[in-house]
C-alpha cells in the first residue's frame, strides 16, 4: 500500500481547542488509526509539527503525546515564519486567537500553503471576506472548522429531514450554554480562558456562537434572511489565569430570532450564565406538521403526530401526562467518529486528492457576518436583514 505523507503546521496548538480537538482527537487519532485510508492502495498520513509562542508548553505537549503514536516526541518550533516557508509542510492549520488569525493566514498565503483554520476567521465581515479572497486569488485550497455539522445528534436531525419525517418544518429552537465559573471561588476555577470575556481580545458569545449557528441553520434548515438579537454582560468581573480580577466587558449571553427564506423561524439562546436543566449543553428542537425532534450533541428523540398527546391546560391539578415518556430515542445506526476528526479527514482528502470541500473561508465569513449583524441588532434595538455573501 502506498502512503502519501502530508506535512502539517499546527499553529496555536497549546490552546484548549488546539490541544484536545485538533491535535489529540483529530491529527494524532488519524495517525494512530494508520492514516486516512483512501483505497486498498493508498493511505494519507499526517506528519505534524507544533508551533506557538511558548517553548515550554510546546515541548511538554510534544513529549506527552508523540511517543504514544510515533514512538518519539513530536516536532515543534516557536519559529512559525520559518517552518511555514519549509517545503516539507504543505498544509497550515491555525487555532491561535482570532485577532492573530489574519497575519498567520497572510503568512501561509505568501508561502503557497493550503490553509485550514478555526472559526471565527475574523471579528468583522470585511476582514473575513478579505482573508477568503486572499486564498481564492492565490488559488489555494482553504477551509474553516464547522464541526457541529458532524455531531451525531445533528446528523440524525438531518437524516430525519431527508426522510421528510417533520413534514413542513415550522420552527427550530436552540438552547446552548452552561455556567462558566468566574474564578472567584478557589475551589471552582473558571473552565474557559479569560480572553473569551474581553472585547479587546476578540471575546464575546456573539462572535463565538453565531458562527456556529450560521452554518448549522444554513446547512440543516435554510438561508437566513433577517434577525433580531439581544445580548448582555451578565457577570462584569472575572478572575484571570494569574488569579487577578479583570473587567469582563464582552457579552456572555445572547438571545436571537432568525427568519429563514422558507418561512421557518429559528430561536437560539446562548449563555455562559445559565444552569443546565435539559438533556445536554446543546439541544435543538425542530417542530413540524408531522413530527418533532429534539437533538443534543449525540442523541436525538422524536415524536410523530400519531404519538403526540392532547394536553388540557388546568393548573389546578397535577399534570397527568408524563411528557418525556412520549418521545422515542433514535438508535445509533452507525458508529459515529469525532466531529473534528471527520472534517480533518475530509480536508486532507481535499488537499491530497482534490476532492470537493465546501466549508471554505468564504463560508466561514458568513458566520462572522451573522455575529456582526447580531451585534448591530442588539446595539440599535432593531431587526436587520442578512445580505448574501456569494
Amino acid at each position: 500500500m502506498k502512503t502519501q505523507r502530508i506535512g502539517i503546521v499546527i499553529n496555536g496548538v497549546t490552546g484548549r481547542m488546539g490541544t484536545n480537538q485538533h491535535l489529540i482527537r483529530s491529527v494524532l487519532a488519524i495517525m494512530a488509526q494508520g492514516g486516512v485510508r483512501v483505497s486498498d492502495d493508498l493511505v494519507i498520513m499526517p506528519d505534524p509539527i507544533l508551533t506557538g509562542r511558548n517553548p515550554n508548553k510546546l515541548r511538554a505537549l510534544a513529549d506527552a503525546h508523540g511517543p504514544g503514536v510515533t514512538g518519539k516526541p513530536l516536532k515543534w518550533t516557536t519559529d512559525v515564519a520559518a517552518v511555514v516557508k519549509d517545503d516539507e509542510y504543505e498544509l497550515f492549520f491555525d487555532a491561535s486567537g482570532t485577532l492573530q488569525r489574519a497575519r498567520f493566514v497572510e503568512m501561509a498565503v505568501d508561502a503557497g500553503k493550503s490553509i485550514y483554520c478555526e472559526k471565527p476567521t475574523a471579528v468583522v465581515t470585511d476582514e473575513a471576506i478579505r482573508l477568503a479572497k486572499l486564498c481564492e486569488d492565490a488559488g489555494l485550497k482553504n477551509g474553516v472548522v464547522q464541526d457541529k455539522l458532524w455531531l451525531p445528534g445533528l446528523r440524525k436531525l438531518n437524516m430525519l429531514k431527508q426522510q421528510n419525517f417533520f413534514g413542513r418544518i415550522l420552527s427550530v429552537r436552540g438552547e446552548f450554554g452552561y455556567w462558566v465559573f468566574t474564578g472567584h471561588l478557589s475551589e471552582q476555577p473558571a473552565q474557559r480562558p479569560s480572553w473569551n470575556y474581553r472585547q479587546a481580545d476578540g471575546g464575546g458569545i456573539l462572535v463565538d456562537m453565531f458562527c456556529h449557528w450560521r452554518y448549522v441553520i444554513d446547512n440543516l434548515f435554510g438561508p437566513i434572511t433577517s434577525l433580531v438579537a439581544h445580548a448582555n454582560v451578565d457577570l462584569p468581573q472575572r478572575i484571570d489565569e494569574q488569579g487577578k480580577p479583570y473587567d469582563a466587558d464582552a457579552e456572555d449571553s445572547t438571545y436571537a430570532i432568525f427568519l429563514l427564506d422558507n418561512g421557518v423561524v429559528c430561536q437560539f439562546n446562548s449563555s455562559w450564565c445559565t444552569r443546565v436543566r435539559r438533556d445536554d449543553l446543546l439541544t435543538i428542537q425542530v417542530d413540524g406538521t408531522d413530527g418533532s425532534a429534539v437533538a443534543g450533541p449525540r442523541d436525538c428523540w422524536v415524536q410523530h403526530i400519531a404519538e403526540t398527546p392532547k394536553p388540557v391546560w388546568n393548573p389546578d391539578v397535577p399534570q397527568p401526562i408524563r411528557f418525556f415518556d412520549g418521545w422515542q430515542k433514535l438508535p445509533d445506526a452507525i458508529e459515529y467518529d469525532n466531529a473534528f476528526k471527520i472534517q480533518w479527514e475530509l480536508f486532507l482528502r481535499h488537499v491530497c486528492l482534490d476532492e470537493p470541500f465546501r466549508w471554505t473561508l468564504r463560508e466561514g465569513a458568513k458566520g462572522v457576518q451573522l455575529a456582526e449583524l447580531g451585534t448591530e441588532s442588539w446595539q440599535q434595538r432593531k431587526w436587520v436583514d442578512v445580505p448574501k455573501i456569494d
